[in-house]
């Protein structure tokens, strides 16, 4: 079992920064994938990147290619989302989530998510 709490969210204007975090508990956290998703205004929650048990491998959507970056502190139960060069278009709300495969990292394929973090970019 693993919860899963997110922190860091909150409004930036385009072209800032915001770093998230999740806090993992339980003794879990090392044996699974880890990554991010997110639901914007009416929209389908999506994939935005994930990380592999060790850190080593990283995959992101296109959308957020260069601009953030996924990784992970095992001693820390802990994985964090740099996300630079902000847009409006990454308005959303983050969810952190941890499963079995790091690629593909989907809704149906997570086993346990945390509660979400509000990311408000304003143009």
């Amino acid at each position: 079992q693993v919860q899963l709490v997110e922190s860091g969210g909150g409004l930036v204007q385009a072209g800032g920064s915001l770093r998230l975090s999740c806090a993992a508990s339980g003794r879990d956290f090392s044996r699974y994938a880890m990554g991010w998703l997110r639901q914007g205004p009416e929209k389908e929650r999506e994939f935005v990147a994930s990380t592999t048990i060790s850190g080593d491998i990283t995959y992101y959507t296109d959308s957020v290619k260069g601009r953030f970056t996924i990784s992970r502190d095992n001693a820390k139960n802990t994985v964090y989302l740099q996300m630079n060069s902000l847009k409006p278009e990454d308005t959303a709300v983050y969810y952190c989530a941890a499963g079995p495969f790091v690629r593909p990292f989907r809704s149906d394929t997570v086993y346990y998510w945390g509660q979400g973090t509000q990311v408000t970019v304003s143009s």
